[in-house]
């Protein structure tokens, strides 16, 4: 199996947004899939929609990966979110306990979040084009300074200190296997895996809505990507991204 993710790596010193940087690098010339593109100190990151990703520089990895998921149909763009978060995980559980994907796709250890991923999709006819992923996954930071509400880092979890090389050529290892699935059409791997590792699956939290608090159960996600909470009522509920708030 040829390697596709991390096949070609540019390292850059200072970023604003790592996924800026890649969109912007697409607009001149046809990049080959996979290429990573690292930023040492990524002093922009940016997280879903109006939120920032705060990391220390070089004590982290902040980094977009670019794919060109043409094999998928626009109906399906939420199983590549899947397989990235899978890839995340798989490489954080052989070194810690507890991790989960709290959907759509922060990645927890416990209760606390360790790695964020912003995926964007550019679309072309009824194809995904081009997609560009940025992950910012917590390594070796000690001391979180923002106002996010519940960071961690793995030095945190473990008590150790990791080398990013290291830890980001694992990493890649660990995604490439999961976009191998996708490009194979393994949908109903990623599916089962995606909905076994969801944060709070099964069990009855309280959540958020338009309509104010709710106890509810989180028993999966339906085709495309929307968050199905099973109320006390026996009804099922379904929410589209910031639809849903978890409490």
């Amino acid at each position: 199996m040829n390697e596709i993710i991390g096949s070609k790596i540019e390292r850059i010193d200072e970023l604003g947004s790592s996924n800026n940087y890649a969109a912007t690098q697409l607009l001149t010339k046809r990049l080959p899939e996979g290429i990573i593109f690292v930023a040492n100190s990524q002093v922009d990151g940016r997280g879903q929609v109006s939120n920032r990703w705060e990391s220390e520089p070089n004590k982290n990895l902040t980094f977009s990966i670019l794919l060109y998921p043409d094999f998928l149909e626009i109906m399906k763009q939420f199983e590549i979110s899947k397989a990235i978060s899978l890839g995340v995980v798989d490489f954080l559980k052989e070194l810690t306990d507890h991790v989960s994907i709290k959907w759509p796709n922060d990645i927890y250890i416990g209760t606390k979040k360790v790695a964020g991923i912003l995926i964007e999709n550019s679309i072309r006819i009824d194809k995904i084009s081009s997609c560009i992923v940025g992950i910012g996954l917590n390594i070796n930071q000690k001391i979180f300074v923002s106002d996010a509400p519940n960071p961690v880092s793995l030095t945190h979890v473990t008590g150790l200190i990791y080398n990013l090389e290291e830890s980001l050529s694992q990493l890649c290892q660990k995604i490439d296997v999961r976009y191998h699935q996708l490009r194979n059409g393994d949908f109903r791997q990623i599916d089962d895996d995606y909905i076994e590792m969801l944060y709070q699956l099964g069990n009855w939290s309280l959540y958020s809505d338009e309509n104010g608090d709710f106890e509810g159960k989180i028993i999966g996600v339906d085709q495309i990507g929307r968050l199905m909470i099973e109320m006390r009522d026996g009804n099922i509920k379904k929410y589209h991204f910031k639809e849903v708030v978890f409490k």
